[in-house]
């Protein structure tokens, strides 16, 4: 696809580490990434005793040692030696904030973070890089078997800034062989019982009015796909379509941002910010266009 020539990924010294490197591998052809910057950021770079115990020969100081160790697991996984690869080990107060700056410096097209179910973490550092990353995210889970996605499941409400992601998700879909899932979540209004209708009739009146919206919506595309709809029964729809994605077995999820806002910082909608916050099943692909949040960065960083 040579979407993506330039990822940094995200390693925390843990065994999730191992889990991610094999994943980020399956997908180094299809993205089209040239050169990988493998990063570990902490507030303090003392290593952790575990490791000591894992590794009792270590006398370097804590940033070699801890390149020195993400070295050794590349090399354990055989990674590619057609990828150039750069690692290093960043100290900062703020790790997120560190991590963030490091990607706005080497220009990166990709993160690439792994996402916790059973291990221990709490996925702060993966939630924050995907809300306000200057560029793509792919979030890797740590259970879900390696393999490139064959159903890959888009969340959409039809809007002008959705015909981005579509576009991309056809462009998935097609280079992959993947099957293409659209979902749309339609609302039953609080007034429907004045209508005379019931709750059931009422939500058969407004699936209706959504597809004719999603008709209107696909005049702008090639692909003539169906769209799921799902009624909204509560406030959570992270977990609306974090239940719909296991359903419907996909094993990718692919997320938009929304553009710009008047702070440049805030470009995911609060769909798919829930989302990213249930979810810890199905890896997801979070497509942003690169450089739509640089006035928040030369805010943040004054560069």
């Amino acid at each position: 696809m040579k979407q993506f020539s330039t990822a940094l990924v995200g390693l925390d010294l843990t065994e999730m580490d191992d889990i991610l490197i094999e994943k980020t591998i399956i997908f180094l052809e299809f993205l089209g990434i040239e050169k990988c910057y493998f990063m570990h950021v902490s507030k303090n770079l003392a290593i952790p005793q575990d490791v000591l115990d894992r590794y009792p020969d270590l006398l370097a100081p804590g940033d070699e040692s801890i390149e020195a160790i993400m070295e050794d697991k590349l090399k354990q996984h055989k990674f590619p030696e057609s990828v150039d690869i750069e690692i290093f080990a960043e100290e900062g107060e703020h790790p997120l904030d560190t991590f963030l700056r490091w990607a706005r410096i080497k220009d990166v097209d990709l993160i690439i973070m792994g996402r916790k179910e059973t291990l221990d973490g709490k996925g702060t550092l993966a939630k924050g890089v995907a809300k306000k990353a200057p560029c793509s995210i792919l979030m890797l889970q740590e259970k879900r078997p390696p393999g490139l996605p064959k159903k890959i499941m888009v969340p959409t409400d039809f809007s002008s800034h959705n015909h981005m992601i579509f576009e991309f998700g056809e462009r998935i879909s097609d280079e992959m062989g993947a099957e293409m899932v659209p979902v749309n979540i339609f609302d039953i209004p609080h007034g429907y019982s004045k209508t005379g209708k019931s709750y059931d009739e009422f939500s058969e009146i407004m699936q209706e009015n959504a597809h004719k919206d999603y008709e209107k919506f696909l005049k702008k595309h090639e692909k003539k796909v169906e769209c799921s709809f799902i009624r909204r029964e509560s406030n959570h729809d992270g977990e609306i379509l974090l239940d719909y994605a296991l359903e419907i077995d996909a094993d990718m999820i692919l997320l938009g941002s929304r553009g710009r806002s008047k702070s440049a910082a805030i470009v995911l909608g609060s769909t798919a910010e829930d989302l990213i916050a249930a979810n810890n099943k199905v890896p997801m692909l979070i497509f942003k266009k690169k450089g739509e949040t640089i006035g928040f960065f030369e805010a943040l960083f004054k560069i």
